[in-house]
Order: C-alpha cells, then sequence, then structure tokens
C-alpha cells in the first residue's frame, strides 16, 4: 500500500477531514486525530486501544510497532505501509476511527 491508498481509505469514513499535525497529513473526526500520515516514511500512525494495539503487534509484529514512550503505552501505533494488504489497512484504520467516533456515529 502507499501513502495515498492510506488517504483515499481514511477519507471513505463517515465525517473525516484532512488536516496537518506537526508537518504531516493527518485524519481527524470531529476534531480529534485518529491517524498521522508520515508520506516520505511510508508510514501511518494510528490511535488504537492497548488492547488492539497487542492484538496487531501480536498478529503482525514485522508490520507494526508501538510509537516509543507514553504515547505507545497509551495505544498509538506505527504502520510500514509496504507491505501490508488492503484489508488489515481498512481493518486498523477503522479501529483507529472508532477510537474517536462518537456511539451514535459508531453504530455500537
Amino acid at each position: 500500500m502507499r501513502p495515498e491508498d492510506v488517504r483515499a481509505l481514511a477519507l471513505l469514513l463517515p465525517e473525516v477531514v484532512e488536516a496537518a499535525h506537526q508537518g504531516h497529513p493527518d485524519f481527524r473526526l470531529g476534531g480529534r486525530i485518529f491517524a498521522t500520515l508520515w508520506v516520505e516514511e511510508e508510514r501511518v500512525v494510528l490511535r488504537l486501544t492497548p488492547d488492539d494495539q497487542a492484538r496487531v503487534l501480536a498478529d503482525s509484529p514485522d508490520l507494526f510497532a508501538p510509537v516509543p514512550g507514553a504515547w505507545g503505552r497509551r495505544g498509538w501505533t506505527s504502520l510500514d505501509l509496504w507491505d501490508v494488504d488492503e484489508a488489515a489497512l481498512r481493518a486498523v484504520l477503522l479501529a483507529a476511527w472508532r477510537n474517536v467516533a462518537p456511539a451514535a456515529l459508531d453504530g455500537e
């Protein structure tokens, strides 16, 4: 997958807008960031729950890594794009989106 794939898939999610955070494109819902795209590095940083993070790290340790420090302990997770398939990217983008989505929008 490529950075433009992240952008396209993230913007398919309800009410998502693209903005910028520290010079990097990010994706937000209601002003809350759920993913930040590092275009040059071909990776995305996702706002997962610690449980979601543990699951993706166990399933694909070659693709995912916790962000260093306290952010990573809170669930923020880095995903390298070059070997991830579309289904996995969609799944983690949705998981990150759900972490910021109000219950009425999420439908759960």
